[in-house]
Formats: structure tokens, sequence, C-alpha cells
């Protein structure tokens, strides 16, 4: 037995005839052997095994960038063959420069190389000139060359390839040809019956005379086939286990699907009652739309059993022509500047908004300049005054849309503005300020006192100014600035003033619009037909006819005729709450809580109005 690691030479056995084949050479061991071509693995070949050619390949088989025998030819796109890792990590052919780029491997020049014969690896030693990666013949190791195409058949049953004792790992080691003599006189061979618990240890000739007395050599045939049972048993076990993990595989899905189900049912739930309480909304809208047009249609009827229709002129209506979308909040103010056909309109966006009201119809330009909701607007020669939720007043030049002056003017909001006799008054709480217009400046002139509440709403009509705070109407003579009359109201709060040629009309709180003589000062009428409260009033008079329109927080608004006093229309097309009104050649201009303005104008009646009248005076006789 060997005592030393590395096969002797005396130990090589005979060659058959059978290892003479092409595949399978025997060498001499001469001094030159060692001299024959060896291949240098690159750095970046990491574990490549010993590889010595018994003699030397072509150059043509060699690649011009790492110069050894080809690794895996592959052909470039310039034509050339390259191993494939060099072609991988290199940019330019070293022929022609040009890039490379692999395209198919070299099939043929792969199958010249797996033809050529090298050493056995166990035949092969580190060269002695300690170059790494560098190889030499072994004299003492296998004397056989073999082709490059089948070294791993030769060497996966090679007699010099290392092996260790299966008895003991504390064995020396071992060459495959010296295994079988090595077992006949290994001191640590165990019993077959070790891992039942047998200790025996020892040699060939005590391990025979051993299992003669071993308990367990006679439980033999129960031990193997406990063994059998133990194993199907693992099987059946391994088997369970993935039984069981299917199932749990299963089970997540099923728990994922579930989970997904109810997030579902939970999002149809959500939706629904969303469109439920939408179609409530709806409902209630519609509701309150019918209630208005029955009290409109009863309105109609009394005004026509009581035989006062007559006078009432059907054929004028006001129909929407446009609406100018713009605002990213609601409308509070509008103002018109007739010269030039321009509309101005204040938001909660803190903005004002220029729309073309002649050709393109379109915001020319939007002012930006407050801090706060912009809530007044009024016009005073070729200027607009503004008045804003941040306390103060911005004067804008017309001409240029630029501003030219701001003022702080209350400690609270600016609720209302209006001109008159080159003079600007502003409404805030408890107080209205008298301002002289001095071209671009604003000269505090006078401060209206006596007021109990906000003031939300000013007119100036000829020599007098009106003004509106909690339930009382003030009437001011603008040249001595003196109170010279008081209206009081019984609808709640004042929040809208209009003055016509004989009447004075106030909006209230609570849905009333009261109506005064303008030269008795005694209350003549009070108007009913809005659900919310009268924001806004405008007056349009001509030679003929006077009309009053009115704007409320039910979304509608109402047209009046005031030789007579009846609604002669309401107009329903607002999305929210009507704040503001403006009128100008005619035209109506509306500004809501929908963050939009409309424009309506006049036109004929259809014939539909015309055979509804003709069938309400049916209905009376």
């Amino acid at each position: 037995m060997e005592s030393t690691f590395g096969p002797t030479f005396s130990a090589v056995a005979p060659v058959s005839k059978a290892e003479t084949t092409s595949n399978y050479k025997q060498h001499r061991r001469t001094p030159s052997s060692s001299s024959t071509l060896t291949y240098s693995p690159r750095d970046d070949d990491d574990g490549m095994e010993p590889q010595v050619f018994a003699e030397q390949p072509s150059v043509k088989l060699c690649c011009q960038l790492c110069c050894s025998v080809f690794k895996d030819p592959v052909i470039t796109t310039c034509g050339h063959t390259f191993c494939r890792r060099c072609a991988l990590t290199s940019e330019k052919c070293p022929v022609d420069t040009s890039k490379l780029t692999v395209v198919v491997n070299n099939i043929a020049v792969a199958e010249q190389i797996g033809e050529l014969f090298i050493h056995c690896k166990y035949g092969c030693r580190a060269a002695a000139s300690g170059k790494p990666g560098a190889y030499e013949v072994d004299p003492l190791g296998c004397p056989f060359t073999i082709k490059l195409s089948t070294r791993k058949d030769h060497e996966g049953s090679c007699d010099y390839r290392p092996v260790r004792c299966p008895n003991n790992p504390s064995c020396p080691p071992l060459l495959t040809m010296n295994l079988e003599a090595h077992l006949k006189e290994c001191e640590h061979i165990k019993c077959p019956h070790s891992k039942y618990g047998c200790t025996f240890i020892g040699n060939q000739d005590t391990y025979e005379t051993h299992l003669e007395v071993c308990k367990f050599e006679g439980l033999k045939e129960f031990l193997q086939q406990t063994d059998d049972r133990f194993h199907e048993m693992q099987v059946t076990l391994a088997q369970k286990d993935q039984d069981i993990s299917f199932l749990r595989s299963m089970l997540g899905k099923l728990s994922e699907k579930l989970d997904q189900l109810e997030k579902n049912l939970e999002l149809k739930f959500d939706v629904l009652d969303e469109n439920q309480s939408k179609l409530s909304e709806d409902l209630m809208e519609f509701r309150r739309d019918a209630s208005m047009l029955n009290d409109e249609l009863s309105h109609i009827n009394a005004r026509l059993n009581m035989g006062i229709l007559g006078s009432y002129d059907p054929q004028q209506i006001f129909k929407c022509k446009g609406t100018f979308v713009g605002h990213q909040g609601p409308v509070w103010c509008l103002c018109v500047y007739s010269t030039g056909d321009l509309l101005f309109s204040g938001s909660s966006d803190k903005t004002i908004k220029v729309w073309d009201t002649c050709t393109t119809y379109k915001c020319q330009k939007t002012l930006e300049g407050h801090d706060g909701i912009v809530l007044a607007l009024c016009i005073q020669g070729n200027k607009l005054y503004s008045g804003s939720a941040d306390c103060t007043i911005i004067v804008w030049d017309i001409q240029t849309l630029q501003k030219v002056n701001t003022i702080r003017a209350h400690d609270n909001p600016v609720c209302t503005l209006v001109s008159s006799h080159n003079m600007l008054f502003s409404g805030s709480l408890k107080a209205i300020k008298v301002w002289d217009i001095v071209g671009t400046e604003l000269k505090l002139k006078k401060e209206l006192t006596g007021l109990n509440h906000w003031v939300r709403a000013l007119v100036a009509s000829q020599n007098h100014l009106y003004s509106g705070s909690y339930q009382t109407i003030k009437i001011w003579d603008i040249r001595s600035l003196e109170c010279v009359h008081v209206l009081q109201t019984s609808g709640g709060s004042v929040y809208s003033i209009a003055v016509t040629n004989h009447h004075i009309v106030c909006g209230t709180y609570e849905n009333l619009i009261h109506v005064w003589d303008i030269e008795s000062k005694e209350q003549v009428r009070t108007l009913t037909g809005h659900v919310g409260t009268v924001y806004a009033l405008a007056v349009i008079s001509t030679p003929d006819q006077t009309k009053v329109f009115s704007a409320s927080y039910d979304r509608s608004l109402r047209v009046w005729s005031m030789d007579n006093m009846i609604c002669t229309q309401t107009l329903l097309r607002h999305q929210g709450s009507v704040t503001a009104l403006a009128v100008s050649r005619g035209r109506l201009f509306s500004g809501a809580v929908d963050s939009t303005v409309k424009v309506r104008d006049s036109s004929e009646a259809p014939s539909l109005i015309l055979l509804f009248t003709q069938y309400l005076s049916g209905q009376r006789r």
C-alpha cells in the first residue's frame, strides 16, 4: 500500500489494445515531453484545468487577441474568428480595427480543436518555472494522451485519479488503481450495521470474523425490511408535505381572492351609496324645481282668474346665449364697461377676469393683485375699482388693464362699491366710506356712520345713495352726505337693492322682494316666489316697460314686470346659487357659485307660450 500521495512509475499497468485507439494513446516519458505546448489560462479563467498539448497546435487554431488556442471560437462581424470572451471584452479587431460583434459559433474550428491530443490532467504538473497557470508533463503521472473532446470520459475513470478511502477520511490519499489493494489492508473497516449501533472497526480479516458473531447480522432481513418501511414512510411523508404545501398555496390564493372579492364588494357598495346619495340630491332638486314651477303656474293662474294678465306681454322672454367659463371659484360680483363691451367678474379665486362681450366672447385677461376674495366691482370713467376680503381697494386702468393703485380701505372686508358725482362709496362692517376720486388716487372725504351691521348693498341714483344694512335701507343725500330717509324691512337682512324711475326694490335674506314708491316712500308690494336669499337685483328700463331681475340662493333668476308686479319668467340654468347680476344693452349677465357667468338676451317667445296662455284662459272660462 502506498503511504504518500502520488503514483510511482513502476505501478503503471501494461497498456491493452483497447487503450491504443484513436481517442487514447500512451506516450513515452522523455525529457522533451515537458516542452510541449502548455495551455496557460488567463486571469479571468479561474478554475481552468491543466491543458498540455501532445503536439504544437497550428497557429491558425490560436486566437490573435489572447495568443492561446481558441476557447469557444466565434465568428465576428469582420469575418475573423476569436475566443468568445475575447470578442466580448475587446472593442476593435486587431486586423482591420473594426468593431467586434459576435455573429455565430465557428463549429468547424471547434471540431478541429476537439481532435487535438492533450495529456491527461493527471499526467501534468505545475511548470518548474513557477509561472502561474503554466503546466508540464509529469513523468510519474498518467501516461496517456487523449483527444481534447473526450478528456472528461477518460479522466472520469483514470487510474491516476486521486480518491479517498471510503472507510475513514483519515486514511492517506490514494490513486484509483491502488484503492482495491488498500481496502484489503485498511484497518478502519466498519461493520455494515454500524448505523444500527454496532461499534466494530477493523481490517478485512477481523471484519469477516466479526460478521459471524455480530448480533445485528441475524436481524439483517428484519433490519432491511425496517429500513425499507422507514424509507417508504419518508417518501409518504415527503409526499404529504408536498400535498400540505400545495393546499397551503391554494389556501393562500383563495384567501387573496376572497380579499379581492371583499374589496370589490366594498367598492361596489361605496359606488352604490354614492349613486344613491346623488340620486337623492337630484330628486330633492327636482322636487324643489317642480315646487317652484307649480308655484309659478299657481301664480299665473291666480293672475288669470283676477283678470289682470291682459297687461302682460308674453312675447318677450330671455334665453341663455352662452356661458363664460374660467374661474376656479364662485363668482361674487359683476360689472359692465359699455364703452368697450367688456364684462368684469370677481371670484373666490382672488382674480378678476375681463370678458369680451362683443366679438370673441373670450377672456381677454386675468387681473391678479388681491390676497382675498373679490367681493365688489364698479367703474368710474376709465378706472375699475375692486374691493376684496383683504380689506383693500385696487384701482385698475381699463385701457391698459394694469393696476395703478392700492389702498387699505377698511378694517374689515370691502363688501360693496358704487361711484357717483366723482366720488367712490365703499361699504363694510357698520361703515360706509366716501372717497374723492383724484386721478388714480382716492382721498378719504367722510365716513357715514349710524349703521348697525354689514353694508351689503349700495346703489347711487340721481342725487341719492341707497344703503342696505341689517333690516334697514337708508337714503343719503349725495351732495350733503346726510341721511334723509330710513325704510324698515320685515323679511330679514337686506342683501340687494335696485332703483327704478318709480320704485325702490330690495331683496332680503328671507326670500322676499320688497317694493316702495320712490316718491311717497310707502311700501306698495312684497314679491314672493324665491325659496332662497335674494342676492342680487338689476333693472332694464325702456320707454314701454321696466323689468327687474332677481338672483337667488335657490339657483334661479326671476324676471318681474314692474307695471303689474308679476313674475313673467323663471330662469333655471345655473348649477349653484346665483350671486351677481349686471345688465348692458338689453343683455343680462349672471354670476354664480358654480364658477360660471351666463349671458342672456331677450327674444320672441315661441308659440308654445301662446298655446299655454290660451290653455290657461280656456281653463278659466
